[in-house]
């Protein structure tokens, strides 16, 4: 599986920013799908997670009620929509595929894309 993300870019503090993760299997809509991110200077951390029907979906704490994860098995593609962004969301984002797993340990993930850099300025 080849994963493709793009989206990133800069925003001031209090915008919006869509990721879109595209993949190139023929059998995506099998995959499980997750986004994480790494800060400068910092672990890459899980952001948020979403099984492959799209009924699942998991968040990191700090994602909740302000980043949305979903699906278009029809397009190969993920998306991560992140609004009210702060500085601290500034980070290089990576989305992630596995055939069985949908969760926050970024070890269980086989897959993954090169990051796209999302900064937010204050």
């Amino acid at each position: 599986v080849q994963l493709q993300a793009s989206g990133g870019g800069s925003v001031q503090s209090g915008g919006s920013l869509r990721l879109i993760c595209a993949a190139s299997a023929r059998t995506f809509s099998k995959y499980e799908m997750g986004w994480f991110r790494q800060a400068p200077g910092n672990e890459r951390e899980f952001v948020a997670a979403i099984s492959w029907s799209g009924v699942s979906t998991f968040y990191a704490d700090f994602a909740k009620g302000r980043f949305t994860i979903s699906r278009d098995n029809a397009k190969n593609t993920v998306y991560l929509q992140m609004n009210s962004l702060k500085p601290e969301d500034t980070a290089t984002y990576y989305c992630a595929a596995d055939a069985y797993y949908t969760g926050r340990d970024q070890n269980e993930y086989a897959y993954w894309g090169q990051g796209t850099l999302v900064t937010v300025s204050s």
